[in-house]
Protein backbone atom coordinates (compact mmCIF):
# COMPACT_ATOMS: atom_id res chain seq x y z
CA UNK A 1 0.00 0.00 0.00
CA UNK A 2 1.01 3.24 -0.79
CA UNK A 3 1.83 6.00 2.02
CA UNK A 4 0.01 8.64 1.69
CA UNK A 5 -2.81 7.33 -0.17
CA UNK A 6 -4.86 8.79 -2.28
CA UNK A 7 -7.88 9.22 -0.17
CA UNK A 8 -5.98 10.69 2.48
CA UNK A 9 -4.79 13.50 -0.19
CA UNK A 10 -7.91 14.29 -1.83
CA UNK A 11 -9.22 15.48 1.41
CA UNK A 12 -6.41 18.32 1.27
CA UNK A 13 -6.68 19.30 -2.02
CA UNK A 14 -9.52 20.05 -4.68
CA UNK A 15 -7.94 17.98 -7.52
CA UNK A 16 -5.65 15.02 -8.95
CA UNK A 17 -4.34 17.62 -10.88
CA UNK A 18 -3.86 20.37 -8.21
CA UNK A 19 -2.16 17.57 -5.94
CA UNK A 20 0.40 16.50 -9.08
CA UNK A 21 1.01 20.25 -9.97
CA UNK A 22 1.75 21.62 -6.21
CA UNK A 23 3.97 17.94 -5.23
CA UNK A 24 5.89 18.40 -8.45
CA UNK A 25 6.61 21.90 -7.61
CA UNK A 26 7.71 21.04 -3.91
CA UNK A 27 9.71 18.60 -5.17
CA UNK A 28 11.62 20.61 -7.30
CA UNK A 29 12.29 22.89 -5.02
CA UNK A 30 13.10 20.15 -2.64
CA UNK A 31 15.88 18.61 -5.27
CA UNK A 32 17.55 22.32 -5.85
CA UNK A 33 17.53 23.31 -2.05
CA UNK A 34 17.64 20.00 0.19
CA UNK A 35 15.18 21.30 2.44
CA UNK A 36 12.88 18.77 3.45
CA UNK A 37 10.24 20.18 6.09
CA UNK A 38 9.10 16.53 7.07
CA UNK A 39 11.08 14.68 10.27
CA UNK A 40 11.75 11.37 9.16
CA UNK A 41 9.77 10.79 5.88
CA UNK A 42 9.09 7.49 5.06
CA UNK A 43 10.41 8.38 1.27
CA UNK A 44 13.74 8.46 -0.10
CA UNK A 45 12.73 10.57 -2.87
CA UNK A 46 11.53 14.31 -3.13
CA UNK A 47 8.02 13.50 -5.13
CA UNK A 48 7.10 11.11 -2.01
CA UNK A 49 8.14 13.60 0.94
CA UNK A 50 6.21 16.30 -1.18
CA UNK A 51 3.10 14.04 -0.73
CA UNK A 52 3.99 13.20 2.96
CA UNK A 53 4.62 17.48 3.76
CA UNK A 54 0.95 17.50 1.73
CA UNK A 55 -0.84 14.61 4.31
CA UNK A 56 0.42 16.12 6.82
CA UNK A 57 -0.84 19.40 6.09
CA UNK A 58 3.09 21.05 6.37
CA UNK A 59 2.37 22.21 2.83
CA UNK A 60 -0.80 24.36 1.44
CA UNK A 61 -1.51 26.40 -1.59
CA UNK A 62 -3.51 29.30 -2.62
CA UNK A 63 -4.97 29.91 -6.18
CA UNK A 64 -5.78 33.36 -7.91
CA UNK A 65 -8.89 33.31 -9.25
CA UNK A 66 -9.02 36.66 -10.95
CA UNK A 67 -6.55 36.47 -13.58
CA UNK A 68 -7.47 37.90 -16.61
CA UNK A 69 -6.70 35.87 -19.57
CA UNK A 70 -6.29 37.91 -23.31
CA UNK A 71 -8.67 35.56 -25.66
CA UNK A 72 -7.81 38.13 -28.47
CA UNK A 73 -6.38 35.84 -31.77
CA UNK A 74 -2.65 37.12 -32.92
CA UNK A 75 -1.30 37.48 -36.80
CA UNK A 76 1.72 35.83 -37.38
CA UNK A 77 4.09 38.37 -39.01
Amino acid sequence: MLYPSIDSLMNKLDSKYTLVTVAAKRARVMQEKNDAKIQKPKSHKSVGKALEEIDAGILHYSTNKNVEVDTTPTTAE
